[in-house]
């Protein structure tokens, strides 16, 4: 099927140039499993899991089989003055799995609304907890928190936020995990976790009396799949509870079994405050977000006041629709176990690589489960980086070849649905490897 070019001039994409994109574009039209076929009938393996979300598979009957009764039942309810049978059921089973007492559940409708609704929270909080001056949020640099101004403002990667600053006042960022790139310069273990302990320098600096929160991925997705060492969370958490901070995680890609548990905070063996959840949480099949709080925090917000209910809602809000997407695909990962499929393949994964390592321009696999990131160097030796975006070009080539990832000018992501086979992973090794040699050849390398 042929799109006519001009048809492409009425929409626009995520972070495209559309005038490029207009030139060779490329339109999906069909999905099943973990496969996409576009209007041209190019297969392309989905080592993305579309955008870190589609953990159960394309066309999964169960799924959709059940929005359509759903559809036939109810597909709006009105959220201001009530609510109905399918978001019950979805934040009851979404409390049930979540760590520790987070057993509280505010439904959303995506991921940017669901970090900004935990930084609402916060504020709130402290508010109603007579600490009215807690406003500001610790984030880190390299951190990607969603596109609006408030998560904005979380945001710690220039290239998302130039062009709308200035932001929103109250936002403070430290330095992200970068183990492989230490930004002070040491080296793990000898340096003490002191990408952690600058938390508690930021938060005394700033005065404790003005801090609300602490917002961070477990790993981090935009600065390469930073993925911290072990100690790093626990000693987070640890300082915010010593401020009375509330720690937030922003999940919205490492939930739902993405790294080898249901979250990355199970991953990791830290509970924190409020968690943000969205992408896999519908695996796709409907726009949908979470957050669930602690029964602590949950306290501040029931009683007879109505002031003291949570002063955030939005119109798709725990939809009939998106909530039954949720309950459903919440229950194939269960019923499958796809969090530890995930800890299975991912491993099948990252000895698969070796052939990829084998090329000797990677600098470090990082990350957890089936979500694995791949930095590139020139020289392995001295982490020399390329001069140019070898990352960006190797991706390209994957993609032309057949495999979808996400690809930055130093590093490419792959997280393909939980559901992916063996054999899938082979096809998808071999065809990054081939574009590798490909790059490498035409750079005379």
């Amino acid at each position: 099927m042929s799109i006519p070019p001009d048809d492409l001039k009425h929409i626009v994409l995520d972070f495209k140039q559309m005038k490029h994109f207009a030139q060779e574009p490329l339109i999906i039209e069909r999905a099943d499993g973990v496969w996409y076929w576009d209007t041209q009938g190019r297969r392309i393996l989905d080592g993305l899991s579309g955008v870190f979300t589609v953990t159960v598979g394309h066309n999964n009957r169960r799924v959709i089989e059940g929005l359509k009764q759903q559809l036939d039942t109810l597909a709006f309810a009105p959220p201001l003055h009530a609510t109905n049978l399918p978001a019950i059921r979805l934040a009851k089973l979404i409390a049930e799995i979540a760590p520790g007492d987070l057993h509280t559940v505010k439904l959303l409708s995506g991921g940017s609304e669901a970090t900004e609704a935990a930084m609402k929270l916060a504020r709130q909080y402290h508010r109603q907890t007579g600490n009215p001056n807690k406003y500001k949020v610790v984030a880190r640099y390299q951190g990607y928190h969603g596109a609006t101004m408030g998560a904005l403002g979380a945001t710690g990667t220039k290239k998302r936020k130039w062009l709308f600053e200035p932001a929103l006042e109250g936002f403070i960022h430290v330095p992200p995990p970068t183990c492989y790139r230490c930004p002070y310069g040491l080296d793990y273990p000898g340096c003490h976790i002191l990408c952690a302990q600058m938390f508690d320098r930021m938060i005394d600096g700033e005065d404790a009396r003005t801090v609300s929160a602490v917002i961070l991925e477990p790993i981090g997705n935009t600065g390469g799949i930073v993925t911290p060492p072990p100690e790093y969370l626990p000693l987070v958490r640890e300082i915010c509870d010593r401020y009375n901070v509330l720690l937030i995680f922003d999940e919205i890609i490492t939930g739902f079994g993405r790294t080898g548990q249901m979250f990355a905070a199970q991953t990791f063996g830290v509970t924190p405050d409020i968690l943000c959840m969205g992408k896999g949480i519908s695996s796709g099949y409907a726009p949908l977000a979470a957050v669930a709080f602690s029964d602590r925090v949950a306290a501040a917000f029931w009683g007879d006041e109505d002031d003291l209910a949570f002063a955030h809602g939005h119109t798709y809000g725990g939809n009939p629709l998106s909530s039954t997407a949720g309950l459903l695909s919440i229950s194939e990962i269960l019923e499958r176990n796809l969090p530890a499929r995930a800890f299975e393949m991912g491993a099948y994964l990252r000895e698969r690589l070796q052939q990829v390592e084998a090329l000797g321009v990677v600098g470090e696999i990082r990350g957890k489960g089936l979500l694995l990131g791949i930095e590139f160097v020139r020289n392995p030796a001295t982490k020399e980086q390329f001069d140019r975006d070898f990352g960006v070009a190797v991706g390209k080539r994957a993609l032309a070849n057949g495999l979808l990832l996400r690809y930055d000018p130093h590093w490419i992501a792959i997280a393909p649905p939980l559901i992916i086979e063996r054999s899938e992973i082979d096809l998808a090794v071999d065809i990054l490897a081939e574009s590798i040699r490909a790059e490498l050849k035409e750079r005379g390398l």
